[in-house]
C-alpha cells in the first residue's frame, strides 16, 4: 500500500461533501484536499455561497433550498451538526462501512453556514453526527471531516494509521 495516496482498492463508495461557505485560499482547505486525495473513494466537494442578509431562520431556509436541490436521489445523509452523536474513530469507521455496503454507495457529508442547518434538513438526515460540543470554523470542519474520513479508510483496510 502507497501509505501516501492510500490505495486500498475500494472504489465502492461516492461521497459528496456540500458546505456553505468558500474555502478557497484558506490553508484549512489545503488539508481537506491532501486527506481527500488519499481516499480510495471518489469526493467531491460542492460550495454553496452562504446567505448574507435577512433573519438567520429565512438565511437558513434559503441554504437547505440550494443544498436538497443538489442532493442526489438515494444517498445517505449524514449532517455535521454540534447537537449531533459524538462518535469514536471507530465506530464512525463501522458507520462508514455500514453506508458503503448500502444499496445506494452514495454518502454525502453536509457542513452548515455560520447560523446552522434548517430543521427540515435535519430530519431528513440519516445520521447526525457531532465534532464535539466546542464551536468550530467551518473551514476546520471540513478538514477535520477529511481526516476522519482518512482514518475511517485507514480503519477498515486495517493500516495502522489509527494508532
Amino acid at each position: 500500500m502507497d501509505s501516501r495516496r492510500g490505495k486500498f482498492n475500494d472504489t465502492s463508495l461516492e461521497i459528496r461533501v456540500i458546505a456553505v461557505g468558500r474555502g478557497k485560499d484558506n490553508p484549512a482547505q489545503i488539508i481537506f484536499n491532501d486527506y481527500i486525495a488519499r481516499l480510495p473513494w471518489k469526493v467531491n466537494l460542492i460550495e454553496i455561497k452562504e446567505v448574507g442578509s435577512g433573519h438567520a431562520g429565512d438565511r437558513r431556509k434559503r441554504e437547505y433550498k440550494k443544498i436538497v436541490s443538489i442532493l442526489p436521489t438515494e444517498a445517505n445523509i449524514i449532517l455535521i451538526d454540534q447537537r449531533g452523536k459524538e462518535l469514536s474513530s471507530k465506530k464512525f469507521a463501522f458507520v462508514i462501512n455500514e453506508f458503503r455496503e448500502s444499496r445506494s454507495r452514495h454518502l454525502v457529508f453536509i457542513i452548515g453556514g455560520a447560523d446552522g442547518l434548517d430543521q427540515a434538513l435535519l430530519s431528513q438526515s440519516d445520521l447526525v453526527l457531532s465534532l464535539g460540543e466546542m464551536t468550530w470554523p467551518h473551514i476546520l470542519v471540513r478538514a477535520m471531516l477529511a481526516e476522519q474520513l482518512w482514518r475511517a479508510a485507514s480503519i477498515l483496510s486495517g493500516h495502522p494509521y489509527n494508532r
